[in-house]
């Protein structure tokens, strides 16, 4: 905090005879030139386009050389812009990025070229907010620290879309190792699902300098739901500590993935019973976690609570090495779903941890009594002095000791045990890293979800084009209500933004005479509510929808609700779907609920477009629920995930409680199936009817897919078509017609 306040002094102050301000490039670069220990160079307010700049300079510890904004919050570097770092005693703060993406793949980086790199020097108070290049799959990272004793701090990175890390510190060399680097008091913000590898928020080293010292600290930070991927910090290399930091409904974990010696203290694991959250994955030797706060973590799997992997023996450098010497002391677990050990076990990871302990910890959760799953010989492992709640099931012989254990509220509003012995448990009773101590005040955080409904309501008459004018009006979050009657659209209604259509007791009927009737593009999210949707009046011709997304690729994940709605004719011609997506586009989230579809050619969801193999899907979470399907000649759900990534474990599906007749059995539809389901980790078919349709085409790829196909109601019979034999299919039935 003195450094803090030291540096605003400086640069607030007038009479600095060392600050040099400037307004073009061709100012900065003579600045920079000419620039002695002590300067500080200052950006003129307002935006910077297209401007790269590199800044290097030796300054020195007492008297660094700085580059700041003449006004925080009010420099922006927009465009196609970037920041080199390189030199020595260098501190850059106050800049702002957004609107725009760098043109070299990385915003900021500690180096001037690949030989000369950034020593001592600082990146403080700046913010980038949502710089992605529009495709999807295109890797740009953010920050990239090279050199040694670097430290990022009290900046805000919000908005990562597309495919690339966050933060790296990169280990390419000698100059690189053993390198000091501090990451402190940075907001790193919401971060979508990537629904692919490469999501990660920070990354320190790769598997090639895994075994390397980097010795970085990573502390006080507040990670807010950056569900990027199932690995949120990506450890890969030896000797760095995280210490402090804050997990904030995260879905994904902590991730010891290479590298030994390596500790996670005093971190602070708020899931708040938000689904697929994490919290901390053990792998390697001699890594540690002490003193750590987990609240409602649900993820399983690689995303538990904690998971203690198996290893690969004699494992090469780029998989898993065998866990020895590890240590999970002094931790609390409050209402976490899944403690792993010796997870990932199959014949490749058959290495079991051994020489670790899990000694001085609390599990406690008020529901489950079996939250401890063990997959392989755990004799490695030895327990102390563990306290779990009466409920809880531990099957070990000893170390665990089984006591009604008492919980309160606290003064900060955190839920901890209370009169348990001295030595037990973790000591944080609320988070270091916080909201208010994190990131910058200067500049307003936009919300990155995309919600529907708090914006204002407007009321539409049917007519032509009123509904199409009315979405071109309106602004994220609006909500726009139609009366009974017809709504004709001659052209597709674009969405790019959140947005409400509500009808009226499904007597707002909407037609449309374009081959898609709305069209989701980049940074929308599509609810409709109470309405009649037809496709009587679309034009005689194959591939026509009444939904889809963008043809290009989309950086933003898009949602869809349609809820209490009657769908019908879509039949002019051949594949004529309700939800028609696009390559390299992916849905946060389709629910469909309460709402009726009758006479479609083609399929209701069309989601397999990612046929590569590379675990990347179209969409998160698919929710059908309290629906009717008659008469539906392709496939209610074409859901794709190939590849055997494991770095997702979407996607997830729901259908409960629906209605299928004559559904999956169309001449074009050469699967014959109602269902096709690829490669989807989480599964849920239960209290369906499904009367005369295809088959269910289920294909399980990798991981642990977890699969339910209970009591459902089959005319005239089952045909579940699977490839393993791994699922649970238990109290369906098969009736006559």
């Amino acid at each position: 905090m003195v450094v803090v306040l030291t540096l605003l002094l400086v640069l607030n102050s007038c009479n600095n005879k060392n600050q040099k301000l400037v307004n073009s490039m061709l100012e900065f670069n003579q600045a920079v030139t000419n620039a002695e220990p002590g300067d500080i160079i200052v950006l003129a307010n307002g935006t910077w386009n297209d401007t790269e700049l590199n800044f290097k300079g030796k300054g020195t510890q007492e008297l660094p050389i700085q580059l700041t904004a003449q006004t925080k919050g009010k420099v922006f570097l927009e465009g196609q812009s970037n920041l080199r770092i390189s030199g020595e005693h260098l501190i850059v703060s106050g800049l702002v990025f957004r609107n725009g993406s760098s043109p070299t793949g990385t915003v900021i980086q500690f180096r001037e070229d690949k030989d000369i790199y950034a020593y001592n020097c600082r990146l403080t108070e700046c913010v980038i907010d949502n710089y992605n290049g529009m495709e999807r799959f295109d890797t740009e990272s953010w920050i990239d620290l090279y050199g040694q004793n670097n430290r990022v701090d009290h900046c805000a990175f919000v908005g990562k879309r597309n495919r690339g890390v966050t933060l790296t510190v990169r280990l390419r060399d000698e100059k690189c190792i053993n390198n000091n680097h501090q990451i402190d008091h940075n907001y790193f913000g919401y971060r979508q699902s990537l629904g692919s590898n490469g999501g990660e928020t920070i990354r320190i080293g790769t598997s090639h300098y895994s075994l390397s010292t980097s010795g970085t600290i990573v502390e006080a930070n507040y990670f807010d739901r950056c569900d990027g991927e199932v690995e949120i910090i990506s450890n890969k290399s030896c000797g760095n500590k995280y210490i402090n930091n804050t997990f904030n409904k995260c879905c994904g974990t902590l991730t010891f993935r290479h590298g030994h010696d390596n500790d996670a203290i005093g971190n602070f694991f708020y899931g708040d019973y938000k689904a697929n959250t994490g919290g901390l994955r053990i792998i390697n030797e001699r890594n540690k976690a002490i003193n750590n706060y987990f609240y409602g973590i649900t993820g399983y799997r690689f995303r538990s609570a904690l998971a203690i992997l198996n290893g690969v023996p004699n494992s090469p450098i780029n998989r898993y090495n065998q866990v020895i010497g590890g240590v999970v002391s002094n931790n609390t677990f409050i209402d976490c779903d899944n403690i792993q050990l010796c997870a990932g076990s199959d014949t490749e990871r058959s290495a079991v941890p051994i020489e670790t302990v899990i000694e001085n910890n609390i599990f406690y959760h008020k529901q489950k009594e079996n939250i401890f799953t063990v997959f392989d010989d755990i004799s490695g492992i030895s327990f102390s002095n563990n306290l779990v709640n009466k409920n809880i099931s531990a099957e070990f012989k000893t170390g665990f000791s089984s006591e009604n254990i008492e919980l309160s509220k606290n003064e900060a509003g955190f839920v901890v045990p209370v009169n348990i012995p001295d030595g037990i448990g973790s000591e944080l009773g609320a988070p270091v890293a916080r909201l208010e101590n994190t990131g910058v005040s200067w500049y307003a955080i936009p919300e990155q979800e995309l919600f529907f409904g708090f914006g204002k309501q407007i009321e539409v008459q049917p007519g032509l084009n009123t509904l199409y004018d009315a979405v071109q009006a309106s602004s994220a979050g609006d909500v726009i209500q139609l009366v009974e009657g017809e709504y004709e659209n001659t052209k597709k209604i674009t969405c790019d933004h959140s947005i409400t259509i509500q009808g009226k007791n499904q007597k707002s009927m909407l037609f449309s005479e374009q081959s898609s009737m709305f069209v989701i593009e980049n940074g929308g999210a599509l609810r409709l509510v109470d309405l009649s949707l037809s496709g009587s009046q679309a034009p005689d011709m194959t591939g026509n929808a009444i939904v889809s997304t963008s043809k290009y690729s989309m950086n933003r994940n898009y949602k869809l609700f349609v809820e209490n709605c009657v769908v019908k004719d879509l039949k002019v011609n051949n594949s004529f779907n309700f939800l028609k997506s696009a390559k390299n586009t992916m849905a946060d989230s389709i629910f469909i609920r309460n709402t009726t579809f009758t006479d479609v050619s083609g399929d209701i969801l069309s989601l397999n477009h990612e046929t590569e193999d590379l675990g990347i899907y179209n969409a998160e979470f698919v929710d059908l629920v309290n629906s009717k399907f008659e008469n539906i000649e392709g496939a209610v759900l074409n859901l794709y995930r190939g590849g055997t990534d494991e770095s997702t474990v979407g996607p997830w599906l729901n259908m409960k409680d629906c209605s299928l007749k004559n559904t999956g059995l169309g001449s074009k539809n050469k699967s014959k199936s109602f269902l096709s389901i690829h490669g989807v980790q989480n599964t849920k078919i239960e209290n369906n009817s499904f009367q005369n349709c295809g088959d269910i085409l289920l294909y399980h790829t990798n991981g642990e897919p977890q699969t339910i196909i209970n009591n459902n109601v089959f005319y005239p019979e089952i045909n579940i078509k699977a490839n393993t034999k791994e699922y649970e299919a238990e109290g369906n039935k098969i009736e006559k017609l």
